[in-house]
């Protein structure tokens, strides 16, 4: 294969493996396909580029459209002429992608999901990097420099993270460098013809080269050095290499927050309710006999985007918190309790959960405030996990007859003004208007509303569902009526707003199971989103629509009772198929549903089964591809050498012997009236004594006699052996077969093939034995001329289609059709 497009596959597969750090960065493998694309868009670009004889700026340009082209077909929504040519609707569309990736960036917290314009940010970055890298590496023949863009990846998981990164991105990335360098040497060392050692001696067909050798455990060494020499400097060890995954707690990549205590809530909730694992993230305590959802964020803002979550503001935490906002505790009955709360690694935000209406905390340091609007605790440079701490808060309990005295707020009114907000939409408009049609106070109204979420409304629970809370959403959720937490507090909250009263959608987690020696464990399976609804003189009330049958520790409240239950006793226990949630007062009891698994959990119904940990299956996986990579080479060359010991075997059984005894002392010979067959059988044996002699690092020279190349190995292997007169027999009989027209055949060349074979493994050490066995040398080497046949031929095809090409573009050219 030519050098140069060697080096040019060599340098996309380096950058390819230099963009693992973005693995940190989201949650799934999208950007890895894409990206992946558009490194091979760009290296194709480069060779057909280098095969037509372009110049370097042709080569460049080439590379350019390529990037162009794809990111037109991936991201260009129809604008580009065939979807595949860039319009100038193109690039302004590409012009909105890149605002859409900067407010991802201001409201997302790692990792991420696959948000568009964060993917598209991603994909143009990695081609970039692909064009930067074949540049110099290839065009300006400096690998070295190569090292500059491939490095800028690895920066943006740094400067996402501000405690530390898994180091596994940086050594694989590390690896492809390497790669490109190790590549570009080798290149440069075939232009000087055969190899040679430190001694001078021609480097045999079995041996690396000594060049790449040392390169190769200098490489190993620089490598090892940059990952542990962190460990050496006190401030760095912990962090760095502290964790070698990047986890799958709730907003976990490597500890570090997005320094505005905002969060991507929607991604969190759907990602986490999605997982297969069950994870525990949050341990409380409370005196609270019947205490309500824990929450730790709201999405208060409503635009054409959906619901999103605003900056919260407020003081450090403390011992006197200002009271709940809008809630006059003089008039209505409420509930003083405290509760102590232990963290977990994987529940990893820079908010905190928390009962409503917290009144005082401790345990925390300044780092943490409290935005007394929101209700949340929040802070900018610091994170939950890891973290316990205590507080007192009030749980307030409201009729509704209170709530339907509440006065309507006016339109000067701050809140109404701000959380009333919302995108008109047609359908929406439409059915809010039937459903509160003759209610003549706000309460009533929002009952209507949460009242049409009933599953004799033909509603249901579908954690599959897409998510989602613009105006097109929620539109689609009503129309199709399936969905889990997020549509249906998102859709109830758009739907309170178009009534013109305010709403917004929290974030927390369910009551969870029944408390064990008086202590909650809230999973995964708890998170959940509902619905608040502001009204004056009451603050913000939470209202949950979504059926409580599929909600894990799912709490009814007089005043937002479960719409599906058979029946409702005011006053009364209210029932709960939710977990953890009986007809007692505090709702602690039996199984229910798992939102992941509607169909099982009910009472009367087999528990629910957890599935093993993905990270499971990858390692098995990942464990049975290496077990059959270690044992290939060795399966290969047991099978090769059975196949050959068959072939002598049919060959001598088909052939007319008849015993010749030579005039020199020696074997007993034959010949036979079968000479194909006779040659296949010096030929399968001398091969296999060839292989076990590559096998056990024994010199072989091509250009030598099998006469010379066996005296050469009995005067240096097999002295004085009984091994060596049967090595003599087959070099014998291998010579015949080649020179001679009536070749020979000894009736003992397997066996004598087999002897000669333990001889060489009884002179060889352990270390040699192992590795004829299990890495054999012939069949590894057999492998890699396979692989440079089969790239030389691609190579020889390539060059011939572009030759073609040039013959059939030559007449088109610009030149030609001028003059």
């Amino acid at each position: 294969m030519n050098a140069r497009r060697h080096l040019g596959l060599v340098a996309a597969g380096a950058t390819l493996l230099a963009s693992a750090p973005i693995s940190a960065i989201f949650s799934g493998w999208t950007w890895l396909f894409e990206g992946g694309l558009m490194i091979a868009l760009v290296c194709g670009a480069a060779l057909g580029a280098r095969s037509l004889r372009g110049r370097l700026w042709a080569q460049l340009l080439a590379m350019l459209a390529a990037l162009l082209v794809g990111l037109t077909w991936l991201y260009g929504e129809g604008t580009g002429i065939i979807g595949l040519i860039p319009t100038p609707d193109t690039f302004a569309h590409f012009g909105q992608l890149f605002a859409q990736a900067g407010e991802e960036v201001q409201k997302s917290f790692v990792p991420v999901p696959d948000l568009e314009g964060l993917l598209f940010i991603s994909a143009l970055g990695m081609g970039s990097v692909a064009i930067l890298v074949d540049f110099c590496a290839v065009g300006l023949r400096r690998p070295a420099l190569a090292g500059l863009p491939m490095l800028a990846i690895y920066s943006v998981p740094v400067a996402v993270y501000l405690d530390s990164i898994s180091p596994i991105p940086f050594v694989i990335g590390a690896v492809g460098f390497l790669w490109l360098l190790v590549s570009d040497n080798v290149d440069r060392v075939r232009r000087f013809g055969r190899r040679f050692t430190g001694e001078g001696r021609g480097v045999d067909v079995w041996e690396p080269s000594p060049l790449a050798a040392a390169g190769r455990r200098l490489s190993v060494i620089g490598v090892l050095i940059a990952v542990a020499l962190p460990l050496a400097v006190p401030a760095m060890s912990a962090g760095f290499l502290g964790e070698l995954g990047t986890g799958q707690g709730l907003g976990q990549a490597g500890k570090g927050t997005r320094g505005s205590g905002q969060v991507d809530l929607f991604a969190e909730l759907s990602g986490k309710l999605k997982q297969a694992d069950t994870q525990d993230m949050v341990k409380v305590t409370t005196n609270d006999p019947n205490p309500f959802y824990m929450r730790f964020g709201v999405a208060d803002l409503a635009g054409g985007n959906g619901f999103t979550a605003g900056h919260p503001a407020g003081q450090p935490v403390g011992d006197q918190l200002p009271g709940p906002s809008g809630l006059n505790l003089g008039a209505v009955k409420n509930v003083r309790a405290t509760a102590a709360v232990e963290i977990t690694d994987a529940y990893n935000m820079p908010l905190l959960p928390v009962y409503a209406a917290p009144v005082s905390m401790r345990g925390l340091d300044a780092a943490w405030s409290y935005d007394p609007d929101r209700q949340v605790v929040f802070s900018q440079k610091a994170n939950s996990a890891g973290r316990a701490y205590e507080f007192d808060y009030v749980r307030a309990e409201f009729t509704p007859d209170q709530l339907r005295a509440a006065t309507t707020l006016t339109d000067a009114d701050p809140t109404h003004r701000i959380y009333s907000e919302v995108p008109a939409v047609s359908q929406v408009k439409t059915l809010v208007d039937r459903l509160i049609a003759g209610k003549d106070n706000d309460y009533d109204r929002v009952r209507a509303l949460y009242d049409y979420f009933s599953v004799k409304n033909d509603f249901a629970y579908d954690v599959s569902a897409p998510a989602g809370t613009s105006g097109q959403a929620i539109v689609d959720f009503l129309e199709g009526k399936r969905g889990f937490c997020e549509q249906y507090a998102a859709a109830l909250a758009w739907m309170v707003r178009t009534a013109d009263i305010p709403a917004r959608v929290a974030f927390g987690f369910t009551l969870g199971g029944a408390p064990v020696d008086g202590r909650r464990v809230l999973t995964n399976r708890n998170l959940h989103a509902w619905t608040e609804v502001y009204f004056a003189g009451f603050g913000w009330v939470p209202f949950d629509a979504t059926p409580s049958t599929y909600v894990l520790g799912s709490v009814p409240t007089a005043w937002a009772p479960n719409v599906d239950a058979p029946e409702e006793t005011p006053g009364g226990p209210q029932p709960s198929l939710s977990p953890g949630a009986t007809t007692g007062p505090n709702g602690e009891g039996g199984p229910t549903r798992d939102p992941i698994d509607p169909d099982g959990g009910a009472a009367g119904l087999p528990a629910i089964t957890e599935q093993l940990p993905v990270w499971v299956w990858w390692a098995l996986g990942g464990g049975l591809v290496l077990v059959v990579l270690l044992v290939a080479p060795a399966l290969r060359r047991i099978s090769l050498r059975r196949r050959r010991g068959a072939r002598a075997a049919q060959a001598h059984a088909d052939g007319d012997l008849a015993q010749v005894r030579p005039a020199a002392p020696g074997p007993v010979m034959t010949v036979t009236g079968d000479a194909v067959g006779a040659r296949e059988q010096a030929h399968a044996a001398w091969d296999e004594l060839i292989d076990t002699m590559i096998d056990y690092r024994l010199a072989v020279d091509p250009a030598e006699t099998p006469r010379a190349t066996v005296e050469r190995l009995v005067s240096t292997t097999l002295p004085g052996s009984a091994a060596a007169e049967q090595a003599r027999l087959l070099g014998t009989a291998e010579e015949r077969a080649r020179y001679a027209p009536v070749p020979l055949a000894g009736d003992r060349l397997t066996a004598a093939v087999r002897e000669v074979r333990r001889a060489i493994a009884g002179q060889a050490g352990r270390r040699a034995r192992l590795s004829a066995v299990l890495m054999p040398a012939s069949v590894l080497l057999r492998w890699r001329n396979a692989g440079y046949t089969a790239l030389t031929t691609l190579s020889a095809w390539t060059a011939a289609a572009s030759g073609t090409a040039k013959r059939v573009l030559r007449p088109l050219r610009p030149r030609r059709l001028l003059r």
